[in-house]
């Protein structure tokens, strides 16, 4: 008979809560060693345009688009002078696809008219960009550039946030701030990444898959399956 499992305690002491995060995050090392984005891009303007289209779309149907696309239209000026409702037919299979398509045009002529053609470094001047909330702003500035200034709070790393303990907020704003808070900057980038994958992977929205997840003796959700 297999024995029964220790339920595990929510840490009490700050002392407690900050082993209980440096454990996450040596488990998360070990478990995903250099994650970074699934989204396929060349440079900091491939990777804002699927960030754009990947809203509400899988990474795997926008990188089966996305070269098509670079190949006809190559460089960021292409895409400032399409005619919106031609790129739209373009990313159809994304969904949403006159939005992102206002969006990618916008963001080129933004770009191009007032950052020389380069996709900018800030999360001042990001945030200025047609299409560039924070997430999108975080995953251009983290994957293409190194630059730590927010955590990339997606669908997945929401859903974790709360269910790992993290933050009790549902705005993914405030979620954020939370995990600014918690986790080292220097973390920021990989972490948001190995949560995303995490989410994807293993503790997927309605049937997580506890039973095998590296994060069982760590986490206290009340919706774990095991």
């Amino acid at each position: 008979m297999a024995a029964a499992r220790t339920a595990v305690k929510k840490p009490k002491t700050a002392a407690q809560r900050k082993a209980r995060i440096e454990r996450l995050l040596a488990v998360l090392d070990q478990t995903y060693p250099g994650a970074t984005t699934e989204l396929v891009h060349r440079n900091a303007w491939e990777l804002l345009v699927a960030a754009i289209l990947s809203a509400q779309c899988t990474d795997k149907l926008v990188n089966a688009l996305t070269p098509g696309l670079f190949a006809k239209y190559p460089t960021i000026t292409d895409f400032a002078h399409v005619h919106q409702a031609e790129l739209a037919q373009d990313i159809r299979q994304t969904g949403f696809f006159n939005n992102k398509a206002r969006s990618v045009v916008g963001a080129a002529r933004k770009i191009l008219a007032d950052f020389g053609g380069q996709v900018p470094r800030s999360m001042e001047a990001m945030l200025t960009i047609p299409g560039a909330a924070r997430k999108t702003a975080n995953v251009v500035l983290g994957t293409a550039y190194g630059v730590a200034s927010g955590v990339v709070v997606d669908t997945h790393v929401q859903r974790l946030a709360r269910r790992l303990d993290l933050s009790k907020q549902s705005d993914p704003v405030k979620i954020e701030r939370d995990l600014m808070k918690t986790i080292p900057q220097n973390r920021w980038i990989v972490f948001s990444h190995q949560l995303i994958l995490h989410g994807r992977r293993v503790c997927a929205a309605r049937k997580p898959r506890c039973s095998g997840c590296p994060l069982e003796q760590l986490c206290y959700s009340k919706d774990k399956t095991v």
